[in-house]
């Protein structure tokens, strides 16, 4: 069966401009999901574009990223809060992979940032452990020590020292996988969401039942 070089020639730059996506943190941009030429995509190459709107999905509805103390390691209060709900996130998509990545400040060797950066991914996949999520699913911790600062500066910088979580994949061995069921993986609970009274709503209606 001969392919039409038109469309032959759509898929390919559409394969190609999600391929540049995953050489990142994913939750680093958010593409749009949607439009037709990304359903077309998403039809032709299956996983991969997934994992990248799923990627959006999480970094949309969680704080994907955490801050550390300086040549630090250690969880703090709000570092532990922000990983629960994570935690919480994760926990709702047994079919889905997950990556921490590490960074540091500009402060220090790179060989040092470098393992800096490694033991806080793997603090934060200590943590997901705790709350019962497998190891299995929590894959390449990788460290980029201080080779991406979201703050340009040689000095001391907080938002630098950080992990970022993301979606890395599926379980391969999953059933909702095994079936090629991606879309609705994505897709999951939005109308039970949709359903649910916003707190604010139900806040109004209480004080004005009350005399407001």
């Amino acid at each position: 069966m001969r392919i039409s070089p038109l469309i032959l020639g759509v898929s390919l730059l559409a394969l190609a401009a999600c391929g540049s996506d995953f050489d990142r943190e994913l939750g680093a941009d958010a593409n749009g999901f949607g439009n037709a030429t990304m359903n077309n995509t998403l039809i032709q190459s299956g996983q991969k574009d997934y994992t990248i709107a799923l990627g959006n999905r999480f970094s949309s509805e969680v704080p994907s990223t955490i801050t550390f103390a300086f040549n630090s390691s250690q969880l703090d209060s709000n570092a532990v809060a922000i990983l629960r709900q994570q935690a919480d996130w994760i926990k709702t998509f047994p079919e889905v992979r997950f990556r921490v990545y590490g960074h540091t400040d500009l402060v220090g060797s790179n060989a040092s940032n470098q393992a800096l950066g490694l033991r806080r991914a793997k603090a934060v996949v200590a943590y997901f452990a705790s709350q019962g999520i497998s190891r299995s699913r929590l894959e390449a911790m990788t460290s980029y020590g201080e080779t991406r600062p979201v703050v340009q500066t040689d000095q001391p910088e907080q938002q630098n020292r950080r992990t970022m979580t993301e979606v890395s994949g599926f379980v391969k061995n999953h059933p909702s996988v095994l079936n090629g069921k991606y879309a609705q993986v994505i897709h999951r609970e939005y109308l039970v969401l949709a359903e649910r009274k916003h707190p604010r709503t139900t806040n109004v209606t209480t004080q004005v039942a009350a005399g407001g």
